[in-house]
């Protein structure tokens, strides 16, 4: 009996030592998800759709599962990689210098598309008697979200430079939250005029989703550094450097790198640093947004 007695009780501790050691590699295995987000400057659907190949992409490339965690605006991506509550962040220029501001210099840029180096934005109209950014004038005018880049900041910054200020000299000044909402508020009449990047604006055009011959282009914008990938500084650096040697190897070569750098509009992906974002930072400052 005693025998037994002692067979049992070492069969229970071996089951519950068995159990533990599995529950401590689940956690393990829990806890090993890179978490990645992006601005929201497009729909909800949009944005997954365009992650979805590049996390299974990642997931091969770092060894561990990857999961794209959408956030609801643009302050709340900021605030998530701040605080380490993802792992890498897909941001517009300004995004990036305020979660740059805002760490303490600790939100590093990893890559950037190469469009992004001399990315641009639109000024479109559906009013036959609007042809330049003088005519916006007495008109209701969008933006994008208060936080973008190419949907705010720099198309605010031109026009100032043109001595054109929204509050004063437009009619209404209006935010529609994406790109692609700013484009229905003008095609359907809500608005006069809008501000957008172009990338979504020729990604329409192509896609067939707004005809040319209605909507149009009054004003592009000089060049300017957009969007990146940013990282923590606190990410280990074989992690950082297995993360940029994936993006930057992606290849329009290979069926897969083809459809993931067409979701994300991109030629192909380049190393980046915190000083190509200095106009934007100073454009910022001098529209009193930062």
């Amino acid at each position: 009996m005693k025998h037994s007695t002692f067979s049992r009780t070492r069969r229970a501790l071996l089951t519950c030592a068995v159990l533990a050691a599995t529950g401590i590699a689940s956690m393990a295995q829990a806890q090993q998800v890179f978490r990645v987000t992006a601005i929201p400057d497009e729909s909800p659907t949009e944005l997954a759709r365009k992650a979805a190949p590049l996390v299974k992409y990642l997931e091969s490339k770092l060894g561990m599962k990857v999961e794209f965690t959408p956030v609801t605006d643009y302050a709340a991506s900021v605030e998530a990689l701040v605080n380490k509550k993802v792992d890498m962040a897909w941001f517009g220029g300004f995004t990036f210098v305020q979660a740059h501001v805002r760490s303490g210099g600790k939100v590093i840029p990893l890559v950037q598309r190469e469009e992004d180096e001399k990315f641009r934005s639109v000024f479109i109209t559906s009013d036959p008697g609007i042809n330049s950014l003088a005519d916006l004038k007495g008109k209701d005018v969008s933006f994008g979200s208060q936080s973008s880049t190419s949907g705010h900041l720099m198309p605010r910054s031109f026009l100032l430079q043109q001595g054109i200020n929204p509050e004063k000299d437009f009619k209404r000044v209006a935010f529609s939250g994406a790109h692609d909402a700013t484009i229905a508020a003008v095609a359907s009449g809500k608005v006069q005029g809008g501000a957008l990047n172009i990338s979504v604006w020729e990604k329409f055009v192509a896609d067939k989703k707004v005809d040319p011959t209605k909507v149009r282009v009054v004003f592009t914008t000089p060049p300017y550094f957009d969007y990146n990938w940013s990282v923590h500084a606190d990410m280990p650096a074989a992690t950082r450097q297995k993360l940029a040697d994936a993006l930057t190897s992606l290849s329009k070569a290979t069926p897969e790198g083809k459809e993931i750098l067409e979701l994300q509009r991109a030629t192909r992906f380049v190393p980046t640093k915190a000083e190509n974002y200095k106009g934007i930072e100073a454009a910022a400052r001098s529209a009193e947004l930062l």
